[in-house]
C-alpha cells in the first residue's frame, strides 16, 4: 500500500506543480494578489491555472478512494496499480491541458476518473 499512499502525496502536490507552471518566469507576478493575477492570465498560464483548480477538485475523491480501498482490505497490488495509473493519467492531463490538446486532456481525465470509481467500486 505504500505505493498508493505515495500516489496520494503526488496527487496532493500536483496543484502546486500547476501553479508553478502558471507563474514560471513571469516578471509582473503580483504576490500581494496572486489569485487576481492568475485570473487575468491567458494562454498556457491560464490553462495551467485551470489544471491547478481541477487537480484540487480531483484530489479528495482520489484520496478517499485509496483510504476506503485500504480500509476495505482490497488487494494491495490492485490498489497500487489503479493509483499509479491515476497519477500518470493526471500528470498527462496537466501536460495536455497546458499544451492545449483538449481531446487527449479529456481522455486522460476520463482514465483517471475511471481509476477512482474503480477503487470505490472494489471497496464495496
Amino acid at each position: 500500500m505504500n505505493i498508493a499512499f505515495l500516489c496520494v502525496l503526488l496527487a496532493g502536490i500536483t496543484p502546486v506543480i500547476c501553479t508553478t507552471i502558471a507563474k514560471w518566469q513571469f516578471k509582473d507576478f503580483d504576490n500581494h494578489n496572486p489569485r487576481e493575477w492568475l485570473g487575468r492570465q491567458t494562454g498556457f498560464r491560464a490553462r495551467a491555472n485551470a489544471a491547478q483548480h481541477n487537480s484540487f477538485e480531483a484530489f479528495p475523491f482520489f484520496a478517499a478512494s485509496v483510504i476506503l480501498a485500504t480500509l476495505a482490505g482490497v488487494d494491495g497490488p490492485r490498489v497500487d496499480q489503479l493509483s499509479v495509473v491515476f497519477i500518470v493519467a493526471r500528470w498527462l492531463y496537466v501536460f495536455f491541458y497546458v499544451t492545449d490538446r483538449p481531446i487527449w486532456r479529456t481522455v486522460c481525465w476520463t482514465v483517471a476518473y475511471v481509476c477512482v470509481v474503480s477503487l470505490m467500486a472494489i471497496s464495496i
